[in-house]
């Protein structure tokens, strides 16, 4: 299995779609922060709105660690597309050139051989996620400095001190690699269903459109579906950064407001990969391989 593992990884990299991904990630990155070293100023009044004129904010906050958020929340919207590229085409790329069926007939049970082309998929993912770690944060942080962060939330805003914001990217971007893990095994387990990969990337992407305009309306009948999707439970990472506070209304160093939300959406994203996985596996194994 392990060597099928290389061997997949081998095949995903030397893929140009691969680094298509990898390039446009960059660009939008780069795009953004050279419009916030420009732009910054008018953008942090923008998001302040009307606190701009009521609050007296010390330091600079258009920082490294602001131009991260701002990153994320732009960005993880739409890299779920640039992995369906990938994960769509694991198993359909194989069916479209013909190969399936030989690499069926290899002494290797079907279980893994779709726990290694998943696992190869899932690599793909986080190295997708490190570069963006990578330019989001450490380059921003250069380019922009260190500083407090503010935030406005919906009808409050939050201010965390400098010294206590990485541990909170690091929960952030694992967080995040698991909701791009889960988006990776939607259109996984999609790949095996079709002779060409274009229909799997369209499904997932239809699929995950679908489910946040579900998740995002208040309406009685999406409510009740809601919790089970697994769109939302995507965006929990900003929990991360929503603190407790003290009797003086200041935060609470290394707190976090709901713990619990974070802990029950990764359960349920883990859940939402299990079970997919798992539905590759046995539809693999009922499957007549004809390709």
């Amino acid at each position: 299995m392990y060597t099928l593992f290389k061997v997949e990884l081998y095949k995903i990299f030397k893929r140009p779609r691969t680094y298509i991904s990898f390039a446009a990630i960059t660009a939008l990155i780069v795009i953004i922060q050279i419009g916030l070293k420009v732009d910054g100023k008018e953008y942090i009044d923008f998001v302040l709105g009307d606190l701009s004129s009521t609050l007296q904010i010390d330091g600079k906050l258009c920082n490294g660690y602001f131009v991260c958020y701002c990153v994320l929340q732009l960005l993880l919207v739409h890299v779920p597309m640039l992995i369906a590229l990938i994960a769509a085409d694991m198993i359909s790329g194989e069916a479209n050139m013909g190969t399936l069926r030989l690499l069926m007939s290899k002494p290797i049970s079907r279980s893994q051989f779709v726990l290694a082309k998943f696992l190869a998929a899932t690599v793909y993912t986080l190295m997708l996620l490190v570069w963006i770690a990578f330019l989001a944060l450490f380059v921003s942080m250069m380019i922009f400095g260190t500083d407090d962060i503010f935030l406005v939330k919906n009808n409050y805003a939050v201010q965390i001190s400098a010294n206590d914001i990485m541990w909170r990217y690091v929960g952030a971007f694992f967080f995040a690699a698991l909701a791009m893990v889960t988006v990776a095994a939607v259109a996984f387990y999609l790949s095996q269903f079709a002779e060409n990969s274009i229909g799997p990337i369209v499904a997932t992407i239809s699929i995950i459109i679908v489910f946040t305009i579900f998740s995002t309306m208040s309406i009685p009948l999406f409510n009740k579906i809601k919790p089970f999707m697994f769109t939302t439970h995507m965006v929990a990472w900003k929990e991360f950064f929503d603190v407790k506070v003290n009797a003086d209304n200041e935060s609470i160093r290394g707190s976090i407001q709901y713990p619990h939300k974070i802990i029950n959406s990764a359960l349920i994203l883990i859940a939402h990969i299990v079970g997919l996985v798992s539905l590759s596996i046995y539809s693999l194994k009922k499957k007549d391989i004809l390709s």
